[in-house]
């Protein structure tokens, strides 16, 4: 197979790549979920509460409810991240796990779709946990102002598809550990400061608001913020038709760099 061929190659051993990782962390949810449930809960009473305090918005909202959705998008974002850069890596070069399951009849995009799926639905977990956290918090912090953010949980499917299938195409270039430090300053640190979750871009200089448009992060952020709020408007669908193309984009690219990793 062409590392460039246009058809992917997927069968039901993708579920079973899926079913695989799923097991693993029903062995180990102990340690995978306490810091997980935690930290979400500290960093909004931390900034929500603490440095809310200090801030004022033009808008007159509360620093909290600014938040909301960038934490939304933020920590999911983080999770198919971990799972699909640093533990892909791992399952590759580390662990063999790869090149052992494609000496089976499962063919590497089944492999590789199904890390997808699976960085995918704990990103899913994430998003559906902090808004349930966000939610119940309401009454005090007026995180969630509209019945409309319960669409964040199947729309999160998409950015989970786009941040796990990025991960894995860094992955199969990735020829050491110490690489993923590029990775995280260059790609994920940026987006993590300049995706519109802790400032608005509305008083930036239009250079910045340009430079924001290529940033993958600030589109999730936009979209969440319109469904929570409930100001419902275009915008809205060219955010995510971005954050689509972008995924289908970056799945190709993910599932060609890894033919070439481990074929050719």
């Amino acid at each position: 197979m062409s590392a460039f061929t246009t058809s992917p190659d997927i069968s039901f051993g993708a579920y079973r790549v899926w079913q695989r990782n799923r097991d693993v962390l029903l062995q180990l949810w102990k340690s995978e979920f306490v810091a997980q449930l935690l930290e979400p809960v500290v960093v909004i009473l931390a900034l929500g509460i603490g440095l809310g305090r200090f801030v004022e918005l033009d808008s007159g909202e509360e620093y909290a409810a600014f938040l909301a959705p960038g934490l939304i998008a933020m920590f999911p974002m983080f999770a198919a991240v971990f799972e699909c850069a640093w533990g892909s890596y791992v399952r590759l070069e580390m662990q063999g796990t790869y090149r052992a399951i494609v000496a089976t009849p499962v063919s590497v995009d089944d492999v590789i779709t199904g890390e997808i799926l699976w960085g995918t639905t704990r990103s899913v977990m994430n998003a559906s946990y902090i808004l349930l956290v966000a939610t119940v918090l309401t009454p005090w912090l007026h995180m969630v102002d509209s019945a409309w953010a319960v669409l964040i949980i199947p729309i999160s499917v998409v950015p989970g598809v786009l941040f796990s299938a990025i991960s894995i195409c860094f992955a199969s270039i990735a020829r050491a550990m110490s690489q993923f430090s590029y990775f995280f300053n260059l790609v994920i640190n940026p987006m993590f400061w300049f995706g519109g979750a802790f400032f608005p871009f509305d008083q930036l200089p239009q250079w910045a608001r340009i430079l924001a448009w290529f940033i993958p992060l600030s589109h999730v952020v936009s979209l969440y913020r319109g469904l929570i709020d409930g100001n419902l408007r275009w915008g809205l669908l060219a955010d995510f038709a971005w954050i689509t193309v972008a995924a289908a984009v970056f799945y190709w690219l993910a599932l060609a760099g890894m033919r070439r990793r481990l074929v050719e």
